[in-house]
């Protein structure tokens, strides 16, 4: 197996175990994104979106779903009435803080079976790949059909 194909395991298996946490909790792995993004303070949809890699509308279908569970809300911004911000309802707060200490605690078992020194290199090069990757550029919404 090439780097490439090695790359898209590791996605597998990182994925495997986000969903089995997320299952515990009740939540499809995009609420639980959508949760955790947003627990510990309001944030843009336009913005949130670009983070999340998702289109607006994708994320406002999302969010929709996250909010008829009453885990999220929204609010117009008080600057400016056309931004909306998204925000945890303090239920959605409780569930998001437990789930990403969860996620915090667990989510390293991927790595268990490697030695010490393997997991502290890969943990510097998983923090390497976060902290250069750009997580504000949008994703394009499709274009309109007629």
């Amino acid at each position: 197996m090439g780097y490439g194909d090695k790359l898209f395991w590791l996605s597998v298996v990182i994925q495997r175990k986000y969903a089995q946490i997320c299952a515990e909790f009740d939540l499809t792995p995009a609420q639980a994104t959508l949760l955790c993004a947003v627990r510990n303070e309001p944030r843009q949809m336009a913005d949130l979106a670009a983070s999340l890699g998702m289109t607006k509308n994708a994320l406002s279908q999302l969010v929709d779903r996250t909010a008829r569970r009453e885990l999220v809300g929204r609010a117009s911004s008080a600057q400016d009435r056309r931004i909306v911000m998204l925000s945890a309802t303090p239920t959605g707060k409780v569930l998001a803080e437990a789930f990403y200490a969860q996620v915090v605690e667990r989510l390293p078992e991927i790595a268990r079976n490697l030695d010490a020194d393997d997991q502290r290199d890969f943990e510097r090069m998983a923090t390497a790949v976060v902290d250069t990757a750009d997580l504000s550029v949008p994703v394009a919404d499709p274009p309109a059909t007629p």
